[in-house]
C-alpha cells in the first residue's frame, strides 16, 4: 500500500436563520450546515472558491451522509476528488418536501435565507473568496432548480453553477402530472389538497397510497409558485391559466429569456448542465431546453458544459464530482492571499 492520502475536513453547524424564524409550515428555524475544506486549508492564508450544494425534494442535508450499497456517499466523493474548494451543504427541508430555494408566502423565505445570510455566513468563518466570479452552486433536481434561479437572481452572489435534471420547462415536466393528480384528488380527498396533507402527515406509512408522489410533489410546488393554489381544477384536470402563468414565470426557461436574467447568464464564469436521457420526469428535455435558452443569452460557449448521459432521474451522484470539480476550477482564486481580498479573514468556528 502507497501512503494514506491527506483528505479534507467535514464540519457540522448549525445556523440560526433570522428569515425563517415565524415561517408559515412552523418548520425550524435552526439548521444543519455542512462545511468541507480541502486538505491545504491549513497550510496558510489561501482563499478559496466556494460551492454551495442544494439538495432535491424531500432532502435534507444530512442524508448526504447516508451510506449505500456499492456506491459512495457525497462526502465520501468529495473526499476523494479533493477540490480546491470550500464547500457547503444547505438545509431547505420543508413540511411540503422542500422549498425549491425561492421565497414564498406559503413556505417561507428561503431564497432570502441562502442569499442574505448563509453566504455572508460562511464567508464570514471561512477562508472563502467574498466575490462573485469565486462563488457557485451544485444541485440535482429541485436542487438543480435552486442553483439555476439563484444564479440568475443573484449574480451578485453567484459566478457558476451546475444543474443536474434540475426542474425546467413546465409544460414536459410539471404539466403531465396534471390528469394524475386530478383524479387522485377526486377520487380519494374530495378535490381538496389540504385533505391530502391531512391524510399524508396522519402518521400512516409515507407513499403507502397510490398517488402520494405525484400530490406531495405538485403540492410542494403550488405552495412554492402559487401559494398553495393549484394550477388545474381537480374535478376536470383543465388548467386554472392564472395560477399556471404564475407557474410558468418561475420557469427556468422562460426566465432565461428574459433581459435581466439573459444578462446574468452570459456573465457567468461556468455553467454545468446535465441529465439523464431517460429521465423519469423528462428533465431531459427541461435541460436541452435551458440549455438553448443559455446559448441564446449569449454565454460565451466555452463557459457551457452540456451533455445527456445514459440514465434516469435518480442514481446520478456519479455526476456530482465531474461539475463540482469543473466548477471549482473554474471559480478558482490561485494562489490569493487572505489580505488582498477584504473582510471575511476570520478563522473558521471549528466543532
Amino acid at each position: 500500500m502507497g501512503p494514506a492520502r491527506l483528505t479534507g475536513r467535514w464540519e457540522e453547524l448549525a445556523f440560526a436563520s433570522e428569515a425563517l424564524r415565524g415561517n408559515p409550515l412552523g418548520d425550524p428555524h435552526e439548521r444543519p450546515v455542512y462545511v468541507w475544506t480541502p486538505p491545504s486549508y491549513d497550510e496558510g492564508g489561501r482563499r478559496y472558491p466556494s460551492v454551495y450544494v442544494l439538495q432535491g425534494l424531500l432532502g435534507l442535508a444530512p442524508g448526504w451522509f447516508n451510506v449505500r450499497a456499492f456506491e459512495p456517499s457525497f462526502p465520501e466523493r468529495v473526499e476523494e476528488l479533493a477540490p480546491e474548494a470550500v464547500v457547503v451543504l444547505v438545509d431547505a427541508f420543508t413540511s411540503v418536501g422542500g422549498s425549491q430555494f425561492l421565497d414564498s408566502d406559503a413556505v417561507g423565505r428561503y431564497h432570502a435565507y441562502l442569499c442574505d445570510e448563509l453566504v455572508p455566513w460562511v464567508d464570514a468563518r471561512f477562508r472563502t473568496a467574498p466575490a462573485p466570479e469565486h462563488r457557485g452552486l451544485q444541485g440535482h433536481s429541485s436542487g438543480g432548480y435552486g442553483a439555476m434561479v439563484n444564479a440568475m437572481l443573484r449574480p451578485d452572489l453567484f459566478g457558476g453553477f451546475a444543474t443536474h435534471a434540475g426542474d425546467a420547462l413546465f409544460e414536459t415536466s410539471y404539466a403531465r402530472e396534471f390528469p394524475e393528480a386530478a383524479r387522485a384528488l377526486r377520487d380519494r380527498y374530495d378535490g381538496s389538497l389540504e385533505r391530502f396533507w391531512a391524510d399524508f402527515r396522519s402518521g400512516r406509512p409515507a407513499f403507502s397510497k397510490p398517488g402520494d408522489h405525484v400530490l406531495l410533489n405538485l403540492g410542494a410546488m403550488a405552495a412554492v409558485y402559487s401559494d398553495g393554489a393549484l394550477p388545474f381544477d381537480p374535478a376536470t384536470g383543465e388548467l386554472r391559466e392564472e395560477v399556471w402563468r404564475r407557474w410558468l414565470a418561475r420557469d427556468p426557461v422562460r426566465m432565461a429569456r428574459e433581459p435581466r436574467h439573459a444578462e446574468a447568464l452570459r456573465g457567468m464564469r461556468a455553467i454545468w448542465i446535465d441529465a439523464g436521457r431517460s429521465d423519469e420526469f423528462f428533465l431531459d428535455l427541461g435541460a436541452a431546453a435551458f440549455h438553448r435558452a443559455v446559448v441564446a443569452a449569449g454565454t460565451p460557449e466555452e463557459r457551457v458544459r452540456f451533455e445527456l448521459f445514459d440514465g434516469r432521474h435518480s442514481s446520478v451522484g456519479w455526476r456530482y464530482p465531474l461539475a463540482l470539480g469543473w466548477l471549482a476550477e473554474r471559480l478558482g482564486t490561485g494562489a490569493t492571499r487572505s489580505s488582498s481580498l477584504g473582510p471575511g479573514s476570520a478563522k473558521p468556528n471549528r466543532r
